[in-house]
């Protein structure tokens, strides 16, 4: 009797002691996940700096209703049907709305909101849509500056809204990690990330002609324009603003310490109201520095193009130029020569020390205030030029066939001037089209000399060793790029 009772008593304690077993390992499992979960939210920075930071950030739509000619009547081009009513027909218009969107984020408690100049440029209706997708406010621009692609516009909040903290470009350094956030394709308040790729680059294309540039591989796609690139504290250093549409992984935005120093004179004045010597800048490099004269370690920033009744023009600064100085402190590139003249006043005189044919020529610039154009520079007068004939072998090695500018190409690639040389073909695969020239520039230059004859360009190419440094004209615009030559076949 004693045994079976032993034994149905240690039976029934196995049988609890395996139960309270179990379960304790089921809470302890439960526990450790959620302590997991705890601890990768928490070691994870991104986490942090997306909730802390998406509050701020805006979606930012935007429609314009341009004018499309109506074709209502099937015989308004009827010579017979014109001679009766004449072009009253013809006249007849739709309005057809045509929609965008855009990113943006927030900059102050009571409504301004840092965007693009080119998402809200010329659009009639803005309409701003905060983080929780409930509360929407139309939205007016405030200032905008299309040099800098940069806009300011303000909507009218019930209350205080969340701020983004603007932190420092300069001491961005390439390999760090960084955190887009926007609308891209309309998938509101997507997060990528990625790490700064590179700094100050150049971007000379169709819509685009801009230096000091982030570079990054946080994916950025249409819609993204405008939004905040964040370092690892959750502060803003970038406005993400251009893609390579052809590329993945390279998106580009605008180092904050430029958006500002505009942003005062954008809210105050509607524009930027600074210093301006009517120069185009583009970064020096060592073979453009030694192409134009200079050491190849040698500091400061190529001046690409001098417009016409600037300043610069007056003071007798010229395309080639390297400037070294500003007011007797060395330029160390060309965002810091840039920064620099726009703290300066209108109207206010700088000293410009430049390296021009081997020689330090030092000038007085007299400041204008920079003008209101569309891309912040003045219109463009003519240039001057040749006959036919194949580029030299430098240049077909860089991929480029160059002509003599004749009124037959000035019709063809519809030039209103003949300086310099007609690039008539451009090799798909070449170290040019990577460049960004196309058929149609002119070349004006090359290695620094002027090049308006063929026999011109065989004098400029004579020393040109591995590189040459162009200077390409395009639509009133020059800009100056250095090319390595294709192998041989």
């Amino acid at each position: 009797m004693l045994c079976v009772s032993r034994l149905r008593i240690s039976r029934s304690m196995r049988k609890g002691l395996f139960l309270a077993l179990v379960f304790s390992l089921i809470l302890t499992a439960v526990g450790d996940g959620v302590a997991l979960a705890a601890s990768s939210s928490a070691s994870n920075p991104i986490v942090a700096i997306v909730k802390r930071s998406s509050p701020a950030v805006v979606n930012v739509d935007v429609e314009t209703k341009p004018k499309r000619a109506s074709n209502p009547f099937p015989f308004d081009d009827d010579p017979l049907f014109r001679h009766f009513f004449g072009d009253a027909f013809r006249d007849f218009t739709r309005s057809v709305p045509m929609k965008g969107r855009g990113s943006g984020f927030i900059v102050s408690k009571d409504g301004q909101i840092l965007t693009n100049n080119h998402v809200v440029d010329g659009v009639d209706k803005i309409t701003v849509t905060l983080a929780d997708g409930k509360k929407s406010y139309p939205a007016r621009v405030l200032g905008k500056d299309p040099t800098f692609d940069l806009a300011v516009i303000k909507i009218e909040p019930d209350g205080d809204l969340p701020v983004l903290e603007l932190g420092d470009s300069d001491e961005v350094e390439v390999g760090e990690w960084v955190v887009a956030i926007g609308n891209p394709y309309g998938f509101e308040h997507s997060v990528t990330a990625g790490v700064i790729s590179a700094k100050d680059r150049s971007i000379h294309a169709k819509d685009v002609n801009f230096d000091g540039f982030l570079q990054t591989d946080a994916a950025i796609n249409p819609g993204n324009s405008g939004g905040p690139l964040l370092d690892m504290d959750g502060r803003v250093v970038g406005i993400n603003t251009a893609i390579v549409p052809y590329a993945q992984g390279i998106g580009f935005a605008i180092p904050v310490n430029m958006a500002k120093d505009v942003m005062n004179d954008l809210v105050s004045y509607g524009k930027v109201k600074r210093g301006w010597m009517g120069v185009s800048l583009q970064k020096l490099t060592p073979e453009i520095a030694q192409a134009y004269g200079a050491r190849a370690d040698q500091q400061g920033a190529i001046i690409s193009d001098v417009f016409p009744d600037s300043a610069a023009e007056r003071a007798g600064v010229k395309r080639g130029d390297i400037a070294v100085k500003l007011n007797g402190e060395a330029i160390k590139d060309v965002n810091w020569l840039v920064q620099k003249v726009r703290t300066l006043a209108p109207g206010s005189t700088a000293t410009l020390e430049v390296i021009r044919n081997r020689k330090n020529v030092t000038l007085r610039i007299r400041l204008d205030e920079r003008p209101d154009s569309p891309d912040g520079t003045p219109d463009r007068g003519g240039r001057r030029g040749g006959t036919t004939g194949k580029g030299s072998d430098v240049l077909e090695k860089v991929g480029i066939e160059v002509s003599p500018v004749t009124r037959t190409l000035r019709q063809k690639y519809r030039l209103d001037t003949s300086e310099g040389l007609i690039i008539v073909d451009v090799d798909a695969n070449s170290s040019a089209r990577m460049a960004g020239i196309r058929e149609g520039d002119l070349l004006l230059q090359v290695n620094g000399r002027d090049v308006k004859t063929l026999d011109d360009l065989n004098k400029a190419v004579q020393n040109s060793a591995s590189s040459v440094v162009l200077m390409i004209g395009r639509d009133g615009n020059s800009f100056i790029v250095s090319l390595k030559k294709d192998a041989d076949d």
